[in-house]
């Protein structure tokens, strides 16, 4: 069995930053589960554009406001608490944030933490991991 506290990440390696969003990943590829599990803020006032080549991910947003925009012509939907959305085909999407958001992700495969986006807002295919 796996237990973490989300109160333990702050801090370590599975505490990822960037410009736009902070991730706390609680499960990673290393942990052996087949996807991974990330409490992810999301700044207010930002928009975020990725597009997950190498990975599905489905989102459910916890706390905040914003939209998701597919891109290039749309649909926007709006995000708010009990809304989930699922990248299912590797769509290429814009995350804007009205508030802070604070979104469960899930990514398969499992990230390992140790990607960073390339210039079209994805992660490289799965690498071995070493956590």
């Amino acid at each position: 069995m796996l237990v973490r506290d989300l109160a333990d990440i702050p801090g370590t390696a599975r505490d990822i930053r960037a410009t736009n969003w902070n991730s706390r990943r609680l499960l990673l590829a290393g942990d052996k589960m087949g996807f991974s599990l990330h409490d992810t803020l999301i700044y207010a006032g930002t928009e975020t554009t990725m597009c997950y080549r190498n990975h599905l991910e489905a989102v459910y947003c916890i706390e905040g406001e914003g939209e998701i925009e597919l891109l290039p012509n749309g649909p926007v939907y709006p995000i708010r608490p009990g809304v989930v959305y699922a990248l299912d085909q590797h769509d290429h999407h814009c995350l804007r944030a009205k508030t802070q958001l604070r979104l469960v992700c899930v990514f398969n495969p499992p990230v390992t933490g140790e990607e960073v986006h390339d210039e079209t807002g994805a992660y490289p295919a799965a690498i071995a991991s070493t956590s």
